[in-house]
């Protein structure tokens, strides 16, 4: 929603300026400019990026138009989650566990949450995690460069789209010129028709450049930006189970991992010590 209303401030703004300076707003449209351009870009877009890239595209701007991903009920449902789970393990041993990391779809506790429960990238990184400590296949004080190149990978898998568009913002005004260029060819073979004429067809050829550098600055740059501040959240949302997982299985305590957890978060989202644990230690 957020997003919509910056577009909605950016073309508002613009063509207000515009108009308060005598200009017509339908003026600024020519067919014969916008196609080309986007054409352009979205042809580049192709070339530049592998089918799974051009999904992650998609997928962040579809994420976008949602806003922030992670709140802070979400972080407190996850930190709930956690915290349920290590006390398990710690009653238990981590041999309890392994009826809810080896079949997480099939957990009565992960169930208890949906948000995390419904967010089956998370709750799987933190399967993936905890599974080799329950069955015995690495020593505790190994997870963390384990999970630390779980997150290395996701984060170069979410930088990618950011990468792709970035280049294509980067083209944009560029192509601008390329359709302002065959405005202005066409504009040659009207030299005789008149000055109206001719003025007409190297305005359309200008827009040609505003297009590019308009499409550039205002519409792909921001929205390969907002993509990015997307892809930290989700960065920071597995840092804390990474965080939390690694103290618990090195020998904290269920609400030391969790406090560990919440240090990772910012300011906006991160809820106090003494909240945190009154939060816990009052849970069913």
């Amino acid at each position: 929603m957020v997003v919509i209303i910056g577009f909605v401030i950016i073309i508002g703004l613009t063509c207000l300026g515009f108009v308060m300076n005598g200009g017509n707003p339908a003026g600024l449209y020519h067919t014969g400019e916008v196609i080309p351009i986007f054409g352009m870009g979205a042809g580049a877009l192709v070339i530049m990026a592998p089918v799974k890239t051009l999904k992650g595209i998609v997928h962040g701007l579809t994420a976008t138009l949602k806003g922030a991903p992670y709140n802070k009920g979400h972080y407190e449902e996850l930190l709930k989650c956690l915290y349920e789970l290590f006390v398990l393990g710690r009653r238990g041993g981590m041999i309890a566990l392994e009826e809810h990391v080896m079949n997480p779809a099939g957990s009565s506790l992960f169930k208890k949450y949906p948000k995390f429960y419904s967010n089956h990238h998370a709750m799987d990184f933190l399967c993936d995690g905890l599974k080799p400590v329950v069955d015995g296949r690495i020593k505790p004080d190994q997870l963390e460069s384990l999970m630390k190149q779980s997150l290395v990978t996701a984060h170069a898998e979410h930088h990618e789209p950011v990468e792709v568009l970035g280049k294509v913002a980067d083209s944009m005004p560029a192509f601008g010129i390329v359709a302002a260029v065959l405005g202005i060819v066409l504009t040659m073979g009207k030299i005789d028709q008149g000055t109206t004429v001719v003025g007409a067809s190297i305005s359309s050829a200008l827009c040609g450049t505003f297009y590019g550098i308009f499409a550039s600055y205002g519409v792909v740059a921001p929205l390969a930006t907002n993509i990015d501040f997307i892809g930290r959240a989700e960065a920071m949302y597995m840092n804390v189970i990474k965080e939390a997982t690694v103290s618990f299985a090195n020998g904290a305590a269920p609400l030391l991992a969790c406090e560990v957890g919440r240090r990772v978060l910012s300011d906006d989202v991160r809820p106090a010590s003494s909240e945190l644990e009154t939060m816990l230690k009052t849970m069913k």
